[in-house]
């Protein structure tokens, strides 16, 4: 299967090879099922927005780029905007569905929806905090902050990617991820701290750090979120609270949207 690069949209490809061939020629489709795809194809959109936004805050981190953090920031309206297009398409056909699978998907597309939004709303903080910390002299500390942004960044490609897929063990398999990233945004805390007590001076650019590392750690509580919300969608399971380690079924419970 054709995979996407972190800086394309989703193309509509995809969603060719994740429906039924009869429902990817529109001349095939009821209105419904049409209606069903765009909000698919909608998503899918804001969530290569997204993706690009963790990618491009990363990079303004590293190279304290002061211009591209603001072209974030001002990006942020794009995911905002979409976030409302998605819910509002998905409460219309909400009354339509008669399949399972359908209200599943349509709910699924809200609570992804709400969490690319929040991702965008991580970006933008890091993205202020990157503008702050251009105007002062660089910290000398050997911070994880660019293992912890590849390891978020890479969670949430990974769960868009199950979810373009339908590959539910895939989602399953990420979701432990998101222990290492929590351990990383302790251990940079601490040592910002300590850094802090050390010296005074620099408490207004380590506070800052701290805000981007915590960023960074609910960008990959977001992608896990996503995940989970996968496993839902293609096997009716509700693994929020009992971990990613429940059995799926032996045999498929539902036919998959």
């Amino acid at each position: 299967m054709r995979t996407y690069s972190r800086t394309s949209a989703y193309p509509r490809v995809k969603l060719r090879v994740a429906m039924p061939r009869a429902l990817a020629d529109a001349s095939f489709m009821q209105p419904f099922e049409q209606q069903l795809a765009g909000l698919k194809e909608k998503l899918l959109t804001m969530a290569s927005h997204a993706e690009s936004s963790v990618y491009k805050v990363i990079e303004a981190l590293g190279k304290r780029d002061y211009d591209l953090a603001q072209r974030i920031e001002a990006d942020d309206t794009v995911i905002d905007r979409f976030e409302v297009d998605v819910d509002d398409l998905a409460i219309k056909l909400l009354p339509q569905a008669s399949r399972a699978s359908d209200l599943r998907l349509i709910t699924v597309a809200m609570k992804v929806s709400q969490n690319l939004e929040r991702v965008g709303d991580e970006t933008t903080t890091i993205a202020r905090r990157v503008q702050e910390l251009c105007r002062d002299v660089p910290l000398k500390l050997s911070l994880d902050l660019p293992q912890m942004a590849s390891l978020a960044a890479q969670m949430l490609k990974r769960a868009l990617d199950a979810f373009v897929k339908q590959d539910t063990a895939a989602a399953r398999a990420l979701i432990p991820e998101d222990k290492k990233v929590d351990l990383l945004n302790k251990q940079n805390h601490q040592q910002l701290a300590n850094q802090m007590i050390k010296d005074p001076e620099s408490v207004t650019r380590c506070l800052s750090l701290m805000v981007i590392s915590k960023s960074l750690e609910r960008i990959a509580d977001h992608a896990k979120n996503v995940a989970e919300e996968v496993v839902y969608l293609y096997e009716a399971r509700d693994i929020r609270h009992s971990g990613p380690q429940e059995p799926a079924p032996s045999a498929p419970a539902v036919t998959k949207p």
